[in-house]
């Protein structure tokens, strides 16, 4: 029992089952979560587009006024509005996923999903609906 193990100079190589470079496109659940990842990085862009009109704002009115113009480009309407695709595409699968990130029990048993979603997109409206208030009244 005290034999020291003979190793030999090559190890023999194990089987591995190439893997696509694109296996996370067989799976819905995998590419729904690889495209909710990659959209957080329209949130970004939307980030740095009030950055930059908050700088513009401090720059006076004329700056404000180019950086209006800008945004009224055919490029920029175009890149606001695949933007607003993907960042509603995140917020939606965000949502959804809330219940499986915070599973919420009550008396020992676990609410239903929609209970636990339904808030979020019902102070997503409401949000909206007064951010929407502002901006339209006169």
């Amino acid at each position: 029992m005290n034999q020291t193990p003979i190793y030999k100079q090559y190890h023999p190589k194990w089987y591995r089952k190439r893997v696509s470079t694109y296996w996370w496109t067989q799976q819905w659940s995998y590419l729904k979560f690889t495209l909710r990842e990659l959209t957080s990085l329209s949130v970004a862009y939307f980030v740095v587009i009030m950055l930059l009109q908050v700088a513009a704002l401090n720059q006076g009115p004329d700056a404000y006024t180019r950086f209006q113009e800008w945004l009224k480009t055919p490029v920029a309407i175009v890149l606001n509005v695949i933007a607003l695709f993907f960042v509603l595409f995140h917020t939606i699968t965000w949502f959804n996923l809330a219940p499986r990130a915070m599973p919420v029990r009550v008396g020992g048993k676990r609410l239903p999903d929609w209970m636990v979603a339904a808030p979020n997109y019902v102070a997503w409206l409401v949000i909206s609906a007064v951010v929407a208030w502002l901006i339209v009244r006169k």
